[in-house]
């Protein structure tokens, strides 16, 4: 597989393959982008309802005197010397980095991934393509194609035969067809460890995890990988399965990826997570497994998307042009962490030096089951949209783009506002019950047991620490006793900031006024806030070292236990496993999530 590095791109439509439309030059002091409202036609008893608002909207740039330059930051971007920064202008008259942008790879400068120690040398960049061209919707008047859950298709013997034939006839096809399945693993290392660079900043990576552009970008690649599939035989009303890991049901990993002799089988799994054993959505790597707790796992699937009513608090924070990855400005949101993470942890093979291939980023998608554990993560994003929650109306996360092969072998420029309706890209999820939105945890302790016997933490600890055993501290809080207008309108958010080494996998749990027993507590409590866990990653070629803020919404947790009127909190860290686990600071703000 050749390196992108030397290309050269001919132009198949009217705008630069390069650069989103977005950022191309203009003559206008000020780019105006319309709101985006994707509607959704009540059909197929779908849950889909993708509506975006103001909620999210960035204040634009103030203005100044800087000779109109600062009148477009994307033309500032533009105006840095062309394709690739070879900038003409000076930091005497303004700081590229000051301003925002979407974000854009830079094909040209694809290179080699940063791999993880004990992982076997891969190149990771696409074959060579002369043209880009822009995505065009699929035709509006044929048949959704309906994503089902995992557990109900593996009765269907036709739809498993078309399956597996589809995955045999992409795993045969020539090594350099951007087609192929390893081709298609090979977009997630891509994208995910480092061998892309943002357009208009050669020194800074472009990566797809971490932040608010998380779930657009699986979206896509699941979109074009599924069309491929749907190509190979001759099926365009082919539609992936979704492991259904937020229901009872389909808890356990799926049977039609544990036959032996089918292509949909991968030997690189935990030997101990093989059905009947359900998937432990808040899995701690303990010497001896044990199958997952169906309560536990509901509770966190209530905490983690019906409780996630913010948008920042879903999505993540924002990633923009010019920024760098794996920082405290940039921040995974709810379900990143929790399930798609720990499920990515407890799928993967303990034996292996990163607990490949699940286990580890740079391999997940070397395993079919990547495919069906990603689709149910894009319906939970369908679903958060079908309780009336709106997608980011910022234009920088609308007009971030991506590029993908399609079932054609053309490689296809795609923006975030064009699949925010999963309908008008041709697929949509057959509808299962959501247990979950009934699981709200429950406070251990009753309000006469919180006045008879309060909390003896009184003090706070003091910051960097090394988080090495449970710790215990005080943190005030910055308002009580809120109006239910305010609380509509600000989430109260306790933010920690970690420090920790994205190479190794890392857990620890987050505790609210709980100090009996810390260790034993579980997500069915409504104590346990949440969850900060890290899938073995590399940052850099330069650092291993990340700083970053987790992030935890709060305002409804501290009314079910009865804090809502209290001046500070205890928070208590449960320590579950990795090391060189750095807290550097915790506290409480408003809107921050």
């Amino acid at each position: 597989m050749a390196s992108m590095s030397h290309l050269s791109f001919s132009r198949t439509t009217t705008t630069s393959p390069f650069f989103p439309p977005s950022q191309k030059p203009t003559n206008s002091k000020r780019h105006q982008v319309p709101k985006v409202t994707c509607k959704n036609n009540n059909n197929n008893g779908s849950h889909n309802n993708h509506l975006n608002s103001n909620a999210e909207k960035q204040p634009p740039p103030s203005s100044s005197n800087n000779n109109n330059i600062l009148g477009n930051r994307r033309d500032v971007l533009i105006g840095l010397g062309g394709l690739y920064g070879s900038s003409t202008l000076t930091n005497n008259i303004i700081n590229p980095f000051a301003f925002a942008a979407p974000l854009a790879p830079d094909l040209k400068t694809c290179g080699p991934p940063t791999l993880p120690a004990g992982a076997k040398p891969t190149k990771c960049c696409p074959p060579p393509s002369t043209t880009v061209k822009d995505f065009v919707f699929p035709q509006q008047n044929l048949p959704l194609r309906i994503r089902k859950p995992a557990q109900l298709v593996a009765n269907d013997s036709e739809y498993v035969a078309k399956y597996k034939e589809a995955i045999r006839l992409m795993k045969s096809l020539p090594e350099d067809d951007p087609r192929n399945f390893t081709q298609q693993a090979n977009v997630h290392c891509a994208y995910c460890h480092n061998s892309y660079h943002q357009v208009g900043f050669p020194n800074l990576d472009l990566q797809v995890h971490f932040s608010w552009i998380f779930f657009p970008f699986h979206r896509w690649y699941l979109y074009f990988y599924e069309r491929m599939l749907g190509s190979l035989i001759n099926d365009p009303s082919f539609a992936l399965p979704y492991w259904n890991w937020d229901s009872p049901d389909g808890m356990e990993i799926p049977a039609i990826f544990t036959e032996r002799n089918s292509p949909l089988y991968n030997e690189l799994r935990n030997a101990n997570h093989q059905p009947p054993t359900l998937v432990d959505l808040n899995w701690n790597k303990k010497d001896v497994d044990t199958s997952g707790n169906v309560d536990a796992n509901l509770a966190i699937m209530y905490r983690q998307v019906y409780e996630a009513r913010r948008a920042r608090c879903f999505f993540g924070k924002p990633f923009r042009a010019g920024q760098e990855p794996y920082t405290v400005k940039v921040g995974s949101g709810t379900l990143e962490l929790v399930p798609h993470n720990v499920v990515h942890s407890w799928t993967g093979d303990i034996t292996q030096p990163n607990t490949e291939n699940m286990g580890a980023l740079y391999s997940a998608a070397r395993d079919p089951i990547f495919y069906s554990h990603h689709a149910n993560v894009d319906r939970m994003w369908s679903i958060w949209n079908s309780f009336n929650r709106k997608d980011i109306d910022d234009s920088d996360w609308l007009d971030s783009s991506f590029l993908f092969y399609d079932e054609n072998k053309d490689l296809v420029r795609v923006k975030i506002r064009d699949c925010l309706d999963t309908k008008k890209l041709g697929y949509d999820f057959l509808d299962q019950p959501l247990p979950w939105t009934n699981a709200k945890p429950k406070p251990r302790r009753t309000k006469i047991e919180r006045v008879v016997k309060p909390l003896t933490v009184t003090k706070s600890v003091q910051f960097p620490l090394k988080l090495e055993k449970i710790v215990s501290t005080v943190v005030n809080r910055p308002a009580k006793s809120r109006s239910k207008e305010d609380k509509e309108e600000k989430e109260e958010t306790l933010v920690i900031e970690v420090e920790f080494d994205r190479r190794r996998g890392v857990k620890f749990d987050v505790l609210i006024n709980e100090e009996e027993d810390a260790k034993f507590a579980t997500p069915v409590n409504r104590e346990f806030a949440g969850s900060f866990v890290n899938v073995s990653h590399v940052q850099t070629s330069i650092s291993m070292i990340t700083d970053t803020n987790f992030s935890i919404g709060i305002t409804e947790l501290l009314e079910d236990l009865g804090a809502d009127d209290d001046d500070s909190v205890v928070v208590t860290l449960v320590p579950q496993y990795g090391e060189g686990v750095v807290i550097k600071d915790i506290k409480i703000d408003l809107e921050t999530c």
